[in-house]
């Protein structure tokens, strides 16, 4: 692909220019920062290490929590910095670097997403034959396909407004480098390139949300089969699966799913999805998992004694 623009770095207006509520932000997001790292890290080590977590379910609530950790670094230490020093200036090549990366992680997790949906319609529904259809090299299968099709999305943003001019002004109205601020910028007709933008974003978003509330309906109508025991442990593990899908696609399905028009409330939307959503991931699966909780204290409990001796 050959870069026609004249701009060399843009200038990302950030959420506010007012300099007390940037320092008041900075903090904000700096703790919500750690709390996305030291969360999902745990999840991350604790199934790892943990000996009773071998479950294709927390296979992949693993592979959820490490794109998570990689999402929000991708996003937030750059917010971080621009709020404390507020000079929110970014690199032309940078910023096609933190688009195809926001994309590629993004779209990973959605169809990730899809793939623990039907890991749960099958544990539920086909219990009997949960570990032969879910067999380790399936489950590594899955998760290559989840970012496969993250690459292939990210692949097709990028070709789609890297090749485009820019001739100036080179102000973005965000925080991140994203594809209808940047549209605005582009001094040709971006109508078509518009269509495409949001054929291949926010389609993706609504039809795999559809069908993840198309298997969660059939989860809740097989769940009568099961005793009263096995359908609240069910509805604890697939609630907590609704509550994040909830979080990442409703912001996304209404950011994307729409023309190529940029609106006030677009930058509280990508803060769900990109900040409040990796943050939250950790609480609401441990939360409400009994098993994830007691090993992970189990697990650092042990390595406490053992390092303490």
């Amino acid at each position: 692909m050959e870069h026609k623009s004249n701009i060399t770095y843009f200038v990302l207006l950030g959420l506010t220019q007012n300099p007390k509520v940037q320092k008041v932000l900075f903090v904000m997001f700096l703790l919500f920062y750690i709390l996305t790292m030291a969360g999902n890290l745990l999840i991350v080590l604790t199934i790892t290490f943990s000996k009773t977590l071998g479950s294709p379910m927390y296979f992949f609530l693993a592979s959820l929590s490490f794109m998570d950790v990689v999402y929000s670094t991708v996003i937030s230490p750059k917010l971080i910095v621009d709020l404390f020093f507020g000079k929110n200036t970014i690199s032309f090549k940078f910023c096609m670097t933190q688009l195809f990366t926001e994309h590629f992680l993004g779209g990973s997790e959605v169809f990730l997403l899809l793939v623990m949906a039907y890991d749960r319609y099958v544990a539920i529904c086909k219990p009997l034959h949960y570990l032969v259809i879910m067999r380790p090299w399936v489950c590594i299968l899955l998760l290559v396909v989840s970012w496969v099709g993250g690459f292939l999305h990210s692949v097709i943003q990028l070709g789609t407004i890297y090749g485009l001019p820019f001739c100036g002004p080179n102000v973005i109205d965000h925080f991140i480098c994203d594809m209808y601020p940047l549209l605005k910028l582009v001094c040709v007709d971006t109508y078509v390139i518009g269509l495409l933008v949001m054929a291949n974003g926010g389609l993706i978003c609504t039809t795999v949300f559809l069908l993840l509330l198309v298997s969660y309906a059939v989860i809740f109508h097989s769940l009568k089969n099961l005793s009263r025991e096995g359908r609240w442990k069910a509805l604890s593990t697939c609630g907590s699966h609704i509550t994040v899908v909830v979080l990442f696609f409703v912001p996304c399905i209404v950011t994307y799913a729409r023309p190529a028009k940029t609106f006030p409330t677009d930058k509280s939307l990508s803060l769900f999805y990109t900040v409040i959503a990796p943050m939250l991931n950790p609480f609401i699966y441990t939360l409400r998992n009994s098993e994830m909780t007691s090993s992970m204290k189990k697990l650092w409990r042990r390595k406490f004694l053992s390092g303490s001796k």
